[in-house]
């Protein structure tokens, strides 16, 4: 239990004894999103160890920092905690994988404080939702196979398996449907011609897309895409920036612009006639902001509070006429307008940090200081991200951040350390600082083959060189450490070395044949194939290929009987009394060939 202790003169000791009797540790709990009221969470009576002391006595109430609702409570028939309102996980947590909330469990006479902590996990209560009913396309019949169509994707609040996991495309003739992923790292689909259209066999198209999450029961959401067959268009907007990026304070009113985007088309008339819209949209940002279609111009359509979200990625849009898009980002950092907010220094960071460091290592030390006096000047420092890292105090104002936990740069290789500072002030004033930490690379993991043996079928007589399968291995490491390389372990095939038979190309895996094979010589052999990695040291596993030879019939059947010495004729003696159907000789012959 960790226990910050002040004390300027005589009082301060009043107040340290205080402390140590009234401040107690931190409770945490477990619970699923949207609970009805009054469901019981855990007896906390009991988990303080308090079943003796009349915990209802003793008023026990339960506040949560920062919010006026009450979300849970204390019985105090039972002691148990309850749920008092609803807790909505996409209201506080909106996209983060975890999501807990903070109270405050105040007990009275004396006064006692302890901390609770609420784990709030995800049940599958939202449906995925596309941003329109419909989405209209105007496509060329001169359009070629494989041209392709951006369909914004359905939105799912929920997260993990319960959200968004697969798209089906009604079936037809003409369309499939792919998930593409951007460099910015937001998801679009893309309707794909797999057949030519022609506008005079079919004018229009509607296609059903329906996106399905991975809860149980499945929630899904449907989105019609209506095709009208045109001319073609062919050439996209494009934006004047890939990224656009702006700043606004938290205290900006409606109406505030924002930042205007600007695309431009080389097409004339209506196909160079650029439009906006927002693609990709949280229900939360829609709310904040709105865009105008024919300028590009963002302004502030609601309430803006920093402590509620202090950056915000807006996905938007450009059109023609026909159809054609594309797409830019927008970041918008929204700015804190408490001048006497605590400053927070990065005066040391080791970065990267090696994936193998161990835990309790110093990565970092931070300054913390504020230019108010008196207790608006005590700082209190926190981590506030479920991340392997956390902040021991040190001397004066200062910190240092330590590792937690063992670091996997293959499951996590960058970490957005967000760190709080709050005074003591009356009302507090606060402020943060995100650090980015690197974890660097070891080669600790070897390649894995795709698959768990390989099998390849070749016809014998075939040319020296020609290709047979392909081997696959991958590694999750970076740089050098995950770089592939392929060789065959020495071995013999018939009492040659397998080297005369096969060869393995290095960089691609795939496996050539060296020489012609025979099948009436043998049928079938296997081979070891290494991938190795070009670490230091360098990891390796094998994998196991088949090579099955298939016969061709390059063999003539031979006579074994009767054995023709010299001459084409043979000649058999038949009784005179011989019946019809009688046997007079028989012709033994054989094929090298199968089947």
């Amino acid at each position: 239990m960790a226990r910050e202790i002040r004390f300027p003169g005589i009082y301060g000791l009043l107040f340290v004894l205080f402390v140590e009797h009234c401040t107690q540790g931190e409770l945490t709990y477990s619970v699923q999103e949207e609970l009805k009221h009054g469901s019981i969470i855990a007896n906390v009576a009991r988990d303080l160890g308090l079943e003796s002391q009349g915990i209802d006595v003793r008023k026990a109430r339960v506040e949560m920092e920062g919010s006026e609702k009450e979300y849970i409570r204390v019985d105090p028939r039972t002691r148990d905690l309850l749920i008092a309102g609803r807790i909505d996980r996409e209201e506080h947590c909106g996209q983060k994988p975890t999501c807990v909330l903070k109270f405050d469990l105040l007990l009275e006479n004396p006064l006692e404080l302890h901390r609770l902590s609420l784990q709030v996990e995800d049940i599958n209560d939202n449906s995925p939702v596309f941003q329109k009913d419909t989405v209209k396309l105007e496509i060329s019949e001169s359009a070629d196979k494989g041209a392709r169509y951006r369909i914004n994707a359905a939105h799912d609040a929920d997260i993990g398996q319960n959200a968004i996991q697969s798209y089906t495309l009604e079936q037809n003739p003409h369309f499939v449907f792919n998930i593409q992923t951007t460099s910015a790292g937001s998801k679009y689909g893309e309707l794909v011609l797999n057949k030519e259209l022609d506008r005079e066999e079919q004018q229009e198209l509607k296609l059903l897309l329906t996106a399905v999450d991975g809860g149980s029961p499945k929630r899904s959401g449907t989105v019609l895409i209506h095709v009208t067959v045109l001319d073609a268009n062919d050439n996209a907007p494009v934006f004047t920036e890939a990224v656009y990026t702006a700043s606004l304070p938290e205290n900006a009113s409606l109406n505030t612009p924002v930042i205007i985007v600007s695309a431009k088309d080389v097409d004339e008339g209506v196909n160079g006639k650029v439009t906006y819209e927002f693609g990709r949209l949280s229900d939360k940002s829609r709310k904040i902001f709105s865009l105008n279609e024919k300028t590009g111009e963002v302004i502030v359509a609601g309430q803006l509070d920093y402590e509620e979200g202090s950056k915000y990625e807006l996905m938007i849009e450009a059109k023609d006429g026909y159809g054609l898009s594309s797409e830019a980002k927008v970041i918008i950092d929204i700015t804190d307008v408490n001048d006497n907010a605590p400053l927070i220094y990065v005066k040391s960071l080791s970065n990267p940090i090696p994936e193998n460091v161990s835990p309790g290592t110093e990565v970092g030390i931070i300054n913390v200081q504020d230019r108010d006096s008196e207790n608006n000047r005590q700082v209190r420092c926190s981590i506030q991200e479920n991340v392997p890292f956390k902040l021991v105090p040190s001397i004066k104002n200062y910190y240092s951040l330590v590792t937690t936990g063992q670091l996997d740069r293959e499951l996590v290789s960058d970490y957005n350390i967000t760190i709080i500072a709050t005074d003591e002030g009356s009302p507090p004033l606060s402020s943060s600082k995100t650090i980015q930490l690197s974890v660097a690379d070891i080669n600790d993991n070897p390649p894995v083959f795709e698959e768990q043996s390989y099998s390849a079928y070749v016809s014998e007589n075939n040319k020296p060189g020609s290709s047979l399968c392909t081997v696959s291995a991958r590694d999750p490491d970076w740089r050098q450490n995950g770089t592939v390389i392929y060789s065959l372990l020495p071995g013999e095939v018939n009492g040659a070395s397998v080297s005369s038979y096969l060869s393995v190309n290095g960089d691609t895996g795939v496996i050539h044949a060296v020489r012609s094979f025979d099948y009436e010589q043998f049928r079938s052999f296997k081979v070891q194939v290494m991938a190795r990695d070009n670490g230091s040291p360098p990891l390796s596993s094998n994998v196991t290929v088949s090579v099955f030879i298939s016969d061709v019939n390059d063999n003539s059947p031979q006579i074994l009987y009767p054995a023709p010495e010299g001459s084409s004729f043979m000649t058999e003696l038949v009784p005179k009394a011989a019946h019809g159907g009688s046997l007079v000789s028989k012709v033994i012959a054989v094929d090298s060939d199968s089947g």
